[in-house]
């Protein structure tokens, strides 16, 4: 039986969480790859795939000739920066100057102009800059991580924050990296997701304390959530020498539960993958406390 020809796909991001799962995924399905990014020595080896780089967002050069050759790009956004809109813009018209034929871009449940969560705020100018950009794309909203209330643990394994009573759909790494994958599949000149948003969540909408709870009988170890107010979430994170941009962004994370705008459960996973989304208890991975970005600080302390 002969194995179908796929087209070249590259991916960004690949030293990260979710893109070395996407990546992953996709070899396994012997998809041609070009793994692209700022640091190609800390990339990964899988079969088909091309390293290509070093290429950040923003140098367009450097940008167009790692995405050479490839038909789709999966687009796995950057880390926040007050320029993360024209960086993304920059690959993007990079693809499309190369004659990449479609961007699959990963963004955040609940992107808004207005969103609390503020990195969610961004991902929607860049959602805004896809649909005006003529290129084929789908929008592919991520939910907040299952693992994220790990990694923002202190080495207590307390996780502190202004969200007393709000619900999040919290959605695992694999779940999300399965429904990307299974677009990115979806190859030929048309596709049923061509200029579609797909918000990605997990099965179930739970508190942070309910969360929390699940995480510690899965793990074996004593996590725990505590509520504050969000001026001790500020005073302690000061402190203990978190950066103020930092700050403002993971208070931002905990308010965007609260006020209940990634409580939404979809069936995206089942419906695009053929598998029911994965439970907080299920989870195949957990990071250890204080390793959320900008959490690693938290121990040196301010002098």
């Amino acid at each position: 039986m002969s194995q179908k020809n796929h087209a070249t796909v590259a991916v960004t991001g690949v030293t990260g969480a979710l893109g070395s799962r996407i990546a992953a995924r996709l070899a396994d399905r012997g998809v041609p790859q070009l793994l692209v990014g700022r640091r190609p020595d800390r990339m990964p080896e899988l079969p088909g795939a091309q390293r290509r780089g070093p290429a950040a967002y923003a140098d367009a050069s450097a940008m167009r000739k790692a995405l050479e050759g490839a038909s789709t790009l999966v687009l796995v956004s950057a880390h926040r920066t007050v320029r993360r809109l024209e960086e993304h813009a920059s690959a993007v018209e990079a693809a499309i100057a190369v004659g990449v034929d479609r961007v699959l871009y990963v963004s955040l449940v609940g992107a808004a102009p207005t969103a609390t969560y503020l990195n969610a705020r961004d991902q929607w100018l860049t959602e805004q800059f896809l649909a005006g950009a003529g290129i084929r794309h789908t929008v592919l909203r991520a939910g907040f991580y299952t693992s994220t209330p790990a990694a923002l643990a202190d080495e207590e394994f307390v996780v502190g924050g202004p969200a007393p009573t709000g619900r999040a759909a919290f959605v695992t790494h694999e779940d999300i990296a399965d429904v990307i994958t299974a677009v990115a599949l979806d190859e030929g000149p048309r596709s049923e997701h061509d200029g579609v948003t797909l918000e990605i969540t997990g099965p179930e909408a739970l508190t942070l304390d309910e969360a929390v709870t699940r995480i510690a009988a899965a793990t074996g170890r004593p996590y725990r959530y505590e509520p504050e107010t969000l001026e001790e979430a500020f005073t302690r994170r000061w402190r203990r020498g978190m950066s103020g941009e930092q700050i403002e962004t993971w208070i931002s994370w905990y308010q965007a539960i609260e006020k209940g705008e990634i409580s939404t459960v979809t069936d995206v996973v089942p419906r695009i993958t053929g598998s029911p989304a994965t439970p907080v208890s299920d989870a195949a991975w957990w990071p250890a406390p204080n390793t959320a970005r900008g959490t690693a600080e938290l121990g040196r302390g301010r002098s």
